[in-house]
């Protein structure tokens, strides 16, 4: 049935997007590696517009504990340096022409725990939104019951398969979660 199809994909489609977000965001977070997407978010003020940082260098790490930022233009340097220390990710950039180094500091045990907390309360964010796709295909579910366009097993059945793909989507984002949980507590 066409009706259900479309349900179930757009289902598996909104799941996916959401723990795709949820992995997007993982990158962003800080844990004991040097990582050029932990620079993702810096907004640098450059010739009275806001740039992303990445469209001002090219961003690298040479070393696990060290990031580096060929920045394109000289006269950019010094706000890339100003935006990276005001971005509030405790990083500490040192200019070297128009070149910036970019130290990561080892974390501390309670800062590890700190970033954990945060990495669970955004995995529950995720799965909430997950299980807000779910009561949507399920309402959609119960329209076409209401139509007539499914009998009471077949919706019955329909809604076993939304919660499979609930449940699965909600696997990959705990799968994740531990991943980089592990990363972070990693010394």
């Amino acid at each position: 049935m066409e009706e259900l199809d479309l349900v179930f994909s757009v289902h598996q489609d909104n799941c996916n997007k959401s723990a795709g977000v949820f992995k997007k965001d993982l990158q962003k977070i800080r844990s004991g590696r040097a990582s050029a997407s932990m620079l993702e978010g810096v907004i640098v003020e450059y010739y009275g517009s806001k740039t992303p940082l990445s469209h001002l260098g090219q961003i690298s790490s040479p070393e696990p504990r060290m990031l580096t930022m060929q920045v394109y233009d000289q006269s950019a340097v010094e706000s890339c340096e100003k935006a990276i220390r005001s971005a509030d990710l405790g990083l500490n950039p040192s200019r070297d022409g128009t070149q910036l180094r970019i130290m990561i500091p080892p974390l501390t045990q309670e800062t590890r725990k700190d970033i954990v907390k945060r990495l669970h309360k955004m995995a529950e964010d995720i799965r909430v939104s997950i299980r807000n796709h779910r009561r949507d295909a399920n309402e959609e579910l119960k329209e076409l019951e209401k139509d007539g366009s499914l009998n009471k097993d077949e919706a019955k059945k329909a809604q076993e398969k939304t919660q499979k793909i609930t449940d699965e989507a909600i696997k990959q984002v705990d799968i994740l979660l531990k991943e980089k949980e592990a990363e972070c507590m990693e010394v």
